[in-house]
C-alpha cells in the first residue's frame, strides 16, 4: 500500500494527527485519543501505518508478559509530496478531499463530546469566507499565510500547548473571470 493509500482513509489520518510533533503513542494510548473509534479499528490502522512504514516502533516493553510498542511517526513519509500531488486525477483529488473532510468531521464531533467542550469559549472557528483575488494577490496571500504557519509546525508538545487542528481549505468556486 503506497503513502497516499495509506492516507486515504479517515481513521489512519486521525492517527497521523495525533502522531504529530515528535509523539510517541501506545495503541492504548491512541485509542484514549481517538475515543469514537473502536480498538480495534485503531490497531488494524496503527497496524497498517506501521506495516506502510508511516509509522515505526520507538520503543518495546514487556508490561504483565505482553509486548507493549511505543510508536513514532516518520514524518518524511506521512505526506505526500508535490511532485505526486500534481500528478493526482481529479478523482483522486476527490478521494482526498472526501477523506480529510472526513478525517476533520470526527476531530470535530470527538471535541464536541468531550465534556468540558465549550465551544463558547475556546478558541473554535469555523469560517468560511468568500474572497476576490487576483493571482497575484491569492499568491501573496498563501506566502503570507505559510510565513505564519509554518513556524509553529515545529513547536513540539510541551507544558501549557495544545494541539489543535488547522484546516485551511482554498479552491476556485466560480470559474475564473474573463481578462
Amino acid at each position: 500500500m503506497d503513502t497516499l493509500e495509506l492516507l486515504a482513509h479517515p481513521v489512519r489520518l486521525r492517527i497521523v494527527h495525533a502522531m504529530r510533533g515528535g509523539r510517541t503513542h501506545t495503541t492504548a494510548q491512541l485509542c484514549a485519543l481517538l475515543p469514537d473509534v473502536s480498538k480495534a479499528m485503531v490497531y488494524r490502522h496503527v497496524d497498517l501505518l506501521a506495516s506502510g512504514g508511516i509509522l515505526r516502533v520507538a520503543e518495546e516493553r514487556r508490561v504483565r508478559g505482553a509486548v507493549e510498542r511505543h510508536y513514532e511517526l516518520r514524518p518524511e513519509r506521512a505526506s505526500i509530496d508535490p511532485a505526486t500531488a500534481a500528478e493526482l486525477s481529479p478523482e483522486d483529488h476527490r478521494r482526498g478531499f472526501a477523506v480529510a473532510v472526513a478525517a476533520l468531521v470526527a476531530e470535530f464531533n470527538a471535541y464536541l463530546d468531550r465534556e468540558n467542550a465549550d465551544p463558547a469559549t475556546d478558541p473554535v472557528g469555523y469560517r468560511q469566507h468568500a474572497v476576490w483575488l487576483t493571482r497575484d494577490e491569492l499568491i501573496a496571500m498563501n506566502d503570507e499565510l505559510r510565513a505564519a504557519i509554518l513556524p509553529r509546525l515545529a513547536n513540539p508538545p510541551a507544558p501549557g500547548r495544545t494541539r489543535y487542528l488547522l484546516s485551511p481549505i482554498l479552491f476556485p468556486s466560480e470559474q475564473p473571470a474573463a481578462d
